[in-house]
């Protein structure tokens, strides 16, 4: 996964680099004596930044992980104690610092209601900080309420559970706010959920913003989205049945987790903590406030990860309209009335863009249909972000999210039909307001999108899953749930990898690093930065640039063999350059 850390090379300017730089001498063990001082102060920073990170984890679980939002907030309902319950609740966000938001707000402008994924996190990723999906709503004069979840499910919890707490926060943001649908924003995981609700909630949403959203789960391209091969390479939904009946039921989001972290293995490995330790006190702050979200797991019951991957991961149910939550309760994206915001990233190797915008030409086969339906589809494509940078970017949020959310009136005036968002921005600042840059739409062909079919290869995979899940629910899985307690299963939480090679690091677990504690303490006192001229630092740079080729490398050999052994287990995978998906199916 891409991390939405910025890349800052050793040379950037910090608070360091106000301290005489050291060891600028010719003489080669001066500069030697110099660099090795720096790098004893920079690894003893560094240790102590991963033994923050772990008792900021045991704090924010000692806290009950609450939502991650740089702004205050009341608590308007409680899912949880609905007829239906579910592990939701909705935010209406208060105040920013020491001012209050009741004398800034336009009363004439739609509620924004944001809603962050469950893909393995916590909530708060919306919201983190000031120049975020929240900070723009609330610049721009929206009320501004966010949908935040809890670790635990309730349960029993289904997805059509969800669903129904969904509707009741869009009912009661109706109740106050009369006439004025709130725009909704989806990110990631969350734009599939919004999706359904707007299929079921006609007439009570505005328009609706999914950002990074999956609503194609097959489409991708070959040798850049290996994801998407997973479910065939692991044999289908059965895994997700056993971690879940592993679990007591329940499904760590730590796999999740794991499983974006292996897409990158040269972020995951090596990049993201040299980047740390090559600037640690540029660096220190912001790694530890993005990794406090990141390392806070939440789990999903059996139900919910089970449907999610079987109809959405696996079976691509969503576009063809097969998705059924329960018995008499049908989604088809046909039901969508209210217009639709796609936002996706040429960069992002987690929902690239075929996944964000491929289902448009299966549920409107021609641009005739589109506007029959009296629908205005209008997506937005950013050339370079990856995934998570399209929620958290301040560059983004600034510019992108900011300009959608001028342009919502503009939006609504359009005429039925399909059309490409572009932002004109000649000042290249990130901060400027309407007229400074602009905003155009441009009509664009459902015919035209570049779909490639969908190979018969993914339905094989669907049947094998349909089939060994069978096997497992009828030999397996009563034996695994039979064996397992509340106890083993906290156990294999806690012993997950993903905690694991954290928290060893916090003093709790590793006493010794108390110490560590007090020498990074005196480093930060007494800094001695290297110059960048020294000969081993630049030495320590071209380490850093063969490791990363060198994993990278590693990661793109990886995928190519996932996708060798893909086409050889299903077969009939690859296609022809341009060919198109059937749009004339009936199952479509």
């Amino acid at each position: 996964m891409n991390s939405p850390l910025p890349v800052v090379s050793p040379a950037a300017a910090s608070p360091r680099a106000a301290v005489p730089a050291a060891g600028t001498s010719d003489n080669p063990l001066m500069a030697l004596a110099a660099y090795q001082v720096d790098l004893w102060q920079r690894g003893v920073r560094y240790l102590d930044t991963l033994r923050q990170r772990a008792d900021n984890m045991l704090e924010h679980e000692r806290m009950g992980k609450p939502p991650l939002l740089d702004f205050d907030y009341e608590t308007l309902l409680d899912g949880r104690r609905l007829a239906r319950p579910a592990n939701y609740a909705l935010l209406r966000i208060t105040r920013i610092g020491d001012a209050c938001l009741a004398d800034c707000l336009d009363v004439h402008k739609p509620p924004v209601m944001i809603v962050d994924p469950r893909a393995g996190h916590g909530p708060g990723i919306g919201g983190f900080k000031r120049d975020s999906e929240v900070g723009m709503a609330l610049r721009e004069g929206h009320p501004v309420y966010f949908v935040t979840f809890f670790p635990e499910p309730v349960p029993g919890q289904t997805l059509a559970d969800v669903l129904h707490v969904l509707r009741r926060f869009v009912e009661t943001l109706a109740e106050r706010h009369p006439g004025q649908p709130p725009v909704l924003y989806g990110n990631c995981q969350a734009g599939w959920a919004i999706a359904l609700l707007c299929a079921d909630c006609e007439g009570l949403t505005g328009p609706a913003v999914l950002n990074g959203s999956p609503l194609s789960y097959w489409a991708g391209a070959s040798g850049v989205n290996p994801m998407r091969l997973a479910g065939g390479l692991l044999g289908g939904a059965w895994l997700t049945h056993l971690a879940a009946d592993l679990g007591d039921g329940r499904f760590d989001g730590a796999h999740l987790v794991s499983n974006f972290e292996a897409l990158k293995p040269a972020n995951t490995l090596w990049e993201k903590d040299y980047r740390l330790f090559a600037d640690i006190e540029g660096e220190r702050e912001r790694f530890l406030d993005f990794e406090r979200w990141w390392t806070g797991f939440y789990l999903l019951s059996k139900a919910e990860i089970t449907a999610i991957v079987e109809n959405l991961f696996i079976g691509d149910k969503l576009e063809r309209g097969e998705v059924r939550l329960c018995p008499g309760c049908h989604v088809d994206l046909r039901y969508i009335r209210n217009p639709l915001v796609i936002f996706a990233s040429a960069g992002d190797n987690i929902t690239p863009p075929a996944q964000a915008l491929d289902w448009i030409p299966a549920v409107y086969p021609t641009t005739e249909a589109l506007k029959a339906a009296g629908q205005r589809i209008v997506y937005l494509i950013d050339p370079h972000v990856g995934h998570l940078g399209i929620f958290v970017s301040a560059r983004v949020a600034r510019l992108e999210h900011r300009a959608i959310l001028e342009s919502l009136q503009e939006l609504q005036e359009l005429a039925p039909g399909l059309y490409e968002m572009h932002i004109d921005n000649p000042t290249g600042d990130p901060d400027c307001h309407k007229p400074h840059f602009q905003v155009h739409f441009e009509e664009r062909r459902v015919e035209d999108m570049d779909c490639p079919a969908q190979s018969p290869a993914f339905e094989r995979v669907r049947e094998l899953s349909e089939h060994n899940v069978a096997l497992y629910e009828t030999f397996v899985g009563p034996w695994v749930r039979l064996a397992v307690n509340p106890w083993l299963a906290e156990t294999g939480r806690q012993l997950h990898p993903a905690r694991t090679s954290r928290l060893l690091f916090s003093a709790r677990f590793a006493p010794w690093m108390a110490g560590i504690e007090w020498l990074a303490e005196q480093a930060a006192a007494h800094p001695l930065p290297v110059a960048q001229d020294n000969p081993w630092r630049q030495g320590e740079a071209c380490l850093d640039e063969a490791v990363t080729q060198s994993l990278t490398l590693a990661g793109e050999l990886r995928d190519a063999a996932c996708e060798t052994l893909f086409q050889a287990l299903y077969g009939g995978w690859w296609l022809a350059p341009g060919q198109r998906r059937d749009n004339s199916d009936p199952g479509r």
